[in-house]
């Protein structure tokens, strides 16, 4: 994995922004073989890619080349209002911190037409640009960890409209009494980036939100797997959605890869294929059929009708027997494949849950899981695991927020894990200077730190947009490692970066 920004230009450029969004279409409308992401902000495109398949230089070629054919930047959009209860939670304090009466905040913020820059962090959420200069104030010193569907908030040049219940820096305002996003619509956007939108004030009621789109068949074709009790948190993952970040869908996929690919070896399934990913407590499943499985990974162990199979080694599964998981030492997830792979339905290019954005869901009691394909593979393979550390020591990198005074306190000293899910982990220790700009794409691994110090390793169900200061990232290979940690494991950071060997720049170092 390797990824760079590009940058037109700074602050709330119009000219800038359209030609962000105007590269991002043509690269996405016929990617090259190799891009993995085309991510624009305000005035960035962010463009992950495959060195393996894409060079750089082929691709800052291509983007070179699309560039000479636009004429005026990009397309503008429609216009669009949408009704707002202002009842938010901070909107006293807004007019408080402001010196303004509550009347002249929310006249303040509906007089712009605003521009939608950008749609992510999550699905469908709009970047709209510039609040009233007397209105403006900084991002929360540490975000909320909910707020709540269809909020509407501000922060600094920006405001914007919470699609779904999510973590969040901005400050509340009210309430949109429209869904800007919902996945079982035929268009689940309601705005796209060129839209303007104009804010006007009502009552009523705001939309329920969506249940979640469903990724699993009712009626599989090939019955293979019984879900007879639930774990806390089972997931059917394949490789990841790719090129949908500039939607603000999450990669989703693995979050330890490693121990996904090895499951799927072990069985003769190709790389991505569909497999479960079992979390902390892991499921009761009986067989359906005669199957040959494999499980990888760390902190449970697979319990076969009552014994334990080994980690690493493809085993036969009989018809009838149950399957249940027992924690077990350092780690957070096993993966379970079967030969032949898991049945989904693919939501833009991926049957990986999207929990934010309610595209798939964990496993419930009484699903039925179904094959891929009839695949005929002997059981008995083995691979050795990789060894889970102790302390999870991880390679940093320079981030688009480079500090040497944030690197430093980064390398300091161990830190600690204070919370880990699919969206990140949450780290415990010295301060590490942070702060926010405007909202740009968040590379896989990246380390987010507010204003508060506090730093958080962004994962693969991260948002895909984000104000907060990244002075670093985790090596992409040591990410695997990120997926098995527990609450409360340490973390270690290293480097050989040192002043007089690097120069850093906006642009993310290359890695193979």
């Amino acid at each position: 994995m390797d990824g760079f920004y590009l940058a037109f230009g700074e602050g709330l450029s119009e000219e800038a922004n359209r030609l962000a969004q105007a590269l991002a279409r043509l690269l996405l409308e016929d990617p090259p073989e190799g891009l993995w992401e085309a991510v624009p902000a305000y005035g960035t495109l962010y463009l992950e890619y495959d060195p393996r398949r894409l060079s750089r230089k082929g691709l800052l070629g291509l983007v070179s080349r699309l560039e000479a054919t636009l004429a005026g930047g990009g397309e503008e959009g429609r216009r669009v209002e949408i009704p707002v209860r202002y009842d938010g939670e901070d909107l006293l304090e807004v007019a408080g911190r402001t010196g303004l009466s509550l009347e002249e905040v929310k006249q303040l913020h509906q007089a712009p037409l605003y521009r939608v820059y950008a749609l992510g962090f999550t699905p469908g959420f709009p970047f709209l640009a510039p609040v009233e200069p007397a209105l403006r104030l900084p991002r929360r010193p540490h975000p909320r960890p909910r707020v709540p569907a269809h909020a509407v908030a501000m922060a600094g040049p920006q405001t914007g409209i919470y699609p779904l219940p999510s973590p969040g820096g901005w400050h509340l305002l009210g309430t949109a009494l429209v869904a800007v996003y919902d996945p079982h619509r035929e268009e689940p956007f309601l705005l796209r980036p060129g839209d303007r939108v104009r804010f006007r004030e009502a009552e009523g009621a705001p939309p329920p939100e969506p249940l979640p789109l469903a990724l699993l068949p009712e009626e599989p074709r090939i019955p293979a797997l019984r879900v007879e009790e639930p774990g806390l948190l089972d997931l059917v993952v394949d490789g990841g959605r790719f090129r949908a970040g500039h939607l603000g869908l999450a990669r989703s996929g693995p979050l330890d890869p490693y121990s996904a690919s090895l499951a799927n070896r072990l069985v003769g399934n190709p790389p991505g294929a569909p497999l479960l990913e079992v979390a902390y407590r892991g499921p009761v499943l009986t067989a359906l059929r005669d199957l040959v499985a494999a499980v990888a990974g760390y902190g449970l162990a697979a319990l076969l009708d009552g014994e334990e199979i080994p980690p690493g080694r493809s085993f036969f599964w009989p018809r009838g027997k149950p399957l249940s998981f027992r924690p077990q030492g350092r780690g957070a997830r096993v993966y379970l494949a079967v030969a032949g792979g898991l049945e989904g339905r693919p939501f833009m290019g991926s049957v990986s849950p999207d929990l934010r954005g309610r595209i798939g869901r964990p496993l419930q009691a009484g699903d039925t899981l179904g094959l891929g394909e009839k695949r005929a593979v002997r059981p008995g393979l083995a691979f050795q695991q990789r060894p889970l550390p102790e302390a999870l020591r991880l390679r940093l990198l320079p981030g688009p927020q480079f500090s040497w005074e944030a690197f430093r306190a980064l390398l300091s000293r161990p830190f600690r894990v204070v919370r880990a899910d699919r969206m990140g982990v949450e780290l415990l220790g010295p301060e590490v200077p942070g702060g926010e700009g405007l909202s740009e794409a968040t590379p896989l691994g990246g380390i987010q730190v507010p204003p508060s110090g506090r730093p958080l390793v962004l994962l693969a169900d991260k948002g895909s947009l984000g104000g907060y200061a990244k002075p670093a990232r985790v090596h992409p290979k040591d990410l695997w490692l990120l997926g098995q940690a527990w609450p409360g494991a340490e973390v270690v950071f290293t480097s050989d970066l040192h002043r007089d060997k690097w120069h850093i720049s906006p642009v993310l170092p290359g890695v193979d």
